[in-house]
């Protein structure tokens, strides 16, 4: 396109075609939803959280302590490790999964490993392996200590990628 020159001033003549038309209408559409979403988003993000205070939910643990106790054969299993309730929510097979045998079987084995890496501080890190498991294989401590006692030694070799 040339300037034409008319009265003494100039002025550039520009034939306007439907896709310059339809070019412009869709940046002013873009930079209008840009505008409305940057609006929205900072609505949204200046939203006060809202929390349940004295309210709980049934499916968190409270705390991260385990303790299973039985007054007839005086015996008592406390589980403090941090993460293993979530650990046992969210991940652990669901109780009657496996047979009450199945489960004293593994416990045996994994409880002569553990107590063997309690007593070879020197190979194995004692800041893992603290205190002795006395686990008797002849007292019969029922599903649930077994369970529990199962899955915690799943959990501590997942997390602490150790193999026992």
């Amino acid at each position: 396109m040339k300037p034409q020159f008319t009265c003494g001033f100039f002025y550039v003549k520009k034939l306007i075609t439907t896709s310059d038309f339809c070019n412009f209408i869709k940046i002013l559409i873009m930079k209008k939803l840009l505008a409305i979403l940057v609006v929205i988003t900072c609505i949204i993000s200046c939203q006060t959280q809202k929390t349940n205070l004295g309210k709980t939910d049934d499916n968190l643990p409270e705390n991260d302590t385990v303790k299973i106790a039985n007054e007839e054969l005086e015996y008592e299993i406390i589980i403090i490790d941090a993460g293993f309730n979530s650990w046992l929510l969210s991940r652990a097979r669901p109780r009657g999964y496996y047979s009450e045998s199945f489960l004293e079987i593994k416990n045996q084995f994994y409880v002569t490993s553990w107590n063997s890496r309690v007593g070879q501080p020197m190979q194995f890190n004692p800041n893992l392996y603290e205190m002795r498991i006395d686990y008797d294989p002849k007292i019969h401590y029922g599903y649930e200590v077994n369970y529990l006692l199962y899955n915690y030694f799943i959990y501590f070799q997942e997390r602490n990628r150790q193999r026992l």
